[in-house]
């Protein structure tokens, strides 16, 4: 009896459960009369028998196979343990969780575009999404020949076409090469259906795509940065010369060299005409000022002058509204603002 103890199995279980295993299969021993098929929390079990599914269980618990499994299996529902013999059989366990997998771009990607002939060079990185969907195809391509299977093999397969669908959906999405990330949403749902489409062929459903950030290199972000901090974007004359400013004093631009003396004739040259253009502004304002003061003037002029000339048009006679002519009626002698006349004493008011 001890021979039998030892060439059957008494438990059914996943053995080597490791949390980035896909499957695991369960193979090679024989299952007697009495055994127990153990199914913990987010497994499922696959009963094979030459290659073919006889019954797939998803609840977990632990069941009798004799009583609880076998009546349930296709073809081996009529299958009577003997004494001495057991039931050869394979169990595929299947991880059934979604899987979360971190991906990144190994190496610069070149993405087309006008502004650089040699293409963009371009790194991204982010997660994706996975889970088994279809057991029959998983067991046809994958499991009838592996033995177990990892998340580590699904991301080779994934990174291995990644740069090129990067490549095809950056090309297509990104319109504004400069500021990828406002189109990541666009690039990354549309890389996640070309990649469940290929995937879909070994039984695997990607659920998830995401893209978390796009790298540009280095001076080219330096430039990006730049340019959205002085807000110059389309302004290139404000661009040079807030960039000469920043050469010059962060020392990169010192004196003594062509550089140096361009970039100060530049400046003084800036400057001089920053000066004539405000005396010539502060020029016509004063020459607006002082035409308005000449007009004021001459306004004030001529109002006076007709005040004068109605004063002096008074009739000589006329004196019986109480005011002192100017000359006397009687010699015409002028008057000095007295009552009677100075020369022949004629009354005058």
């Amino acid at each position: 009896m001890g021979f039998f103890r030892n060439q059957f199995s008494n438990v059914v279980e996943w053995e080597e459960f490791r949390d980035d295993m896909i499957f695991w299969k369960w193979n090679n021993r024989e299952i007697k009369k009495g055994s127990k098929l153990i199914i913990r929390s987010g497994q499922d079990a696959i009963f094979l028998n030459n290659g073919k599914v006889e019954g797939i269980f998803e609840d977990e618990g632990s069941f009798n196979i004799d009583s609880e499994i076998i009546p349930f299996l296709s073809t081996l529902k009529g299958f009577k343990f003997g004494f001495n013999s057991g039931m050869r059989v394979e169990v595929l366990f299947v991880n059934t969780k979604e899987f979360t997998v971190r991906w990144g771009t190994q190496s610069p990607v070149l993405i087309p575009t006008p502004q650089l002939p040699g293409g963009m060079p371009i790194r991204a990185n982010g997660t994706f999404n996975f889970k088994v969907s279809d057991y029959v195809t998983l067991i046809d391509k994958i499991a009838g020949i592996k033995q177990s299977y990892l998340v580590e093999d699904v991301k080779i397969r994934i990174t291995s076409v990644l740069d090129q669908l990067l490549m095809k959906w950056i090309s297509r999405e990104g319109k504004d090469m400069f500021n990828l990330q406002a189109n990541a949403s666009d690039i990354a749902r549309g890389i996640q259906e070309d990649l469940d489409m290929q995937l879909m062929d070994i039984g695997i459903g990607i659920t998830g795509f995401q893209v978390m950030s796009f790298n540009y290199p280095q001076e080219i972000q330096d430039m990006i940065t730049k340019t959205a901090s002085h807000e110059m974007i389309g302004n290139l004359q404000k661009y040079q010369q807030v960039s000469m400013t920043d050469g010059i004093a962060s020392g990169k631009v010192q004196g003594g060299g062509a550089a140096s003396d361009m970039a100060g004739m530049m400046m003084g040259m800036n400057m001089a005409n920053e000066m004539l253009k405000n005396m010539n502004q502060n020029n016509q304002n004063s020459n607006h000022q002082n035409s308005n003061n000449q007009g004021q003037n001459q306004s004030n002029q001529n109002q006076s002058q007709q005040q004068n000339s109605n004063a002096g048009g008074e009739s000589p006679s006329s004196g019986g509204d109480g005011k002192k002519p100017n000359f006397c009626p009687n010699c015409g002698a002028k008057n000095e603002g007295a009552n009677f006349c100075p020369n022949c004493g004629q009354k005058l008011a």
